[in-house]
């Protein structure tokens, strides 16, 4: 096993920015905590920002339309992380929810492809479609397996179970060879390796993993052509043109662009979103990456196994013998399809790869 001091050579050989050294002073996490793959942690402004908002709430000082420029400016800082416009950005509180709309669009008899072990929120609601047909293939197999009958390919951008990282460029290069759709969900990416929403049809990400907001905020992208075939079955005021106007029907009226499938707000909830997005949208995303997934590969090395060059770290552990050793020893990691789950993030080092390797000895 690597010792604590070569994790620690490897994991520091490259002098953090100044961006990203302020990003992980504003977590106040424990040591020992690598399970950002289940559920993020917020940062003091996070928590601030709540707080206040409680306050104002608790003394009669908060009205609805306070919020809508929290969402707006949430929304921008978004679309910059995932380099795309605003007007492409709709607003959400569940993927599911979201991929709901993106199946209602498969035509009747056309073919999804979806990738076995996917996470399901992004696969049970094509399912839910009688009327069409779901395939469903090893994630490597995936760009091989689109075929002029694929209507849509169906993938996370990081697989939620392994961490393991989506070839998007052949994905990319076999839909369009195809004349296929794409849909992917970030939610396992965005906000820890580089995401580029706009070379998709369509994208979702939940911003409460790694981009450690309150659960209750999430994100559809909806490129110009595939917003075209979607219907906002989900309308609602906040779908309006001008939400304070859409209140009562029958008139409706909704907004022009991808806003028009925006579902109303949990409005506490982008209170601590917007800090937490924000702080991600002004950092190099390459840079996050590379620091979680070396501190990744230094606890793979310190096992014995292969570099995964991945923020999630997995490994057998079908009885669970190692996560209870982790648990035991305080650290808090999770256990996904048999596999032990590790995860890394901003709040993590050096340190806490010498704690797992110790655990487990």
């Amino acid at each position: 096993m690597t010792s604590a001091t070569t994790a620690t050579s490897r994991t520091t050989s490259r002098p953090l920015s100044p961006a990203l050294q302020r990003a992980i002073e504003s977590f106040e996490a424990p040591r020992g905590f690598l399970a950002v793959a289940s559920i993020g942690l917020p940062t003091s402004e996070t928590v601030a920002a709540q707080k206040a908002d409680l306050d104002l709430w608790s003394a009669a000082k908060r009205d609805p339309m306070d919020y809508d420029a929290v969402i707006e400016r949430t929304r921008g800082y978004y679309a910059s992380l995932v380099g795309v416009s605003p007007d492409r950005v709709a607003t959400g509180s569940q993927t599911s929810v979201m991929t709901s709309l993106v199946a209602a669009a498969v035509p009747d008899g056309a073919e999804v492809l979806c990738v076995d072990g996917d996470f399901s929120s992004i696969v049970f609601p094509f399912l839910e479609r009688k009327p069409i047909r779901v395939r469903n293939v090893p994630l490597a197999a995936l760009a091989a397996s689109i075929t002029d009958e694929t209507w849509l390919v169906v993938f996370s951008h990081v697989q939620s179970a392994t961490g393991q990282v989506a070839d998007v460029a052949a994905i990319l290069e076999a839909a369009a060879a195809h004349d296929t759709f794409t849909f992917c969900d970030t939610t396992q990416s965005a906000g820890v390796h580089p995401v580029d929403a706009s070379l998709f049809d369509a994208t979702v990400c939940h911003s409460y993993k790694w981009l450690c907001s309150p659960r209750g905020v999430a994100f559809l992208t909806l490129s110009e052509r595939f917003d075209a075939l979607l219907t906002p079955l989900q309308a609602g005021w906040y779908a309006g043109d001008d939400v304070w106007k859409s209140c009562y029907g029958p008139q409706m009226h909704l907004a022009s662009n991808a806003r028009r499938f925006d579902v109303s707000p949990a409005w506490p909830a982008w209170v601590g979103a917007e800090p937490a997005i924000r702080l991600f949208s002004q950092l190099d995303i390459e840079e996050v990456w590379a620091f979680t997934s070396g501190l990744g590969d230094a606890l793979c090395d310190g096992l014995g196994i292969p570099q995964q060059h991945q923020a999630i770290v997995t490994w057998a552990d079908p009885e669970g013998a190692d996560l209870r050793k982790l648990i035991g020893a305080g650290i808090k990691a999770s256990g996904r399809a048999g596999r032990l789950r590790a995860s890394f993030h901003l709040w993590n080092d050096e340190s806490d790869v010498a704690a797992v390797l110790a655990a487990l000895r």
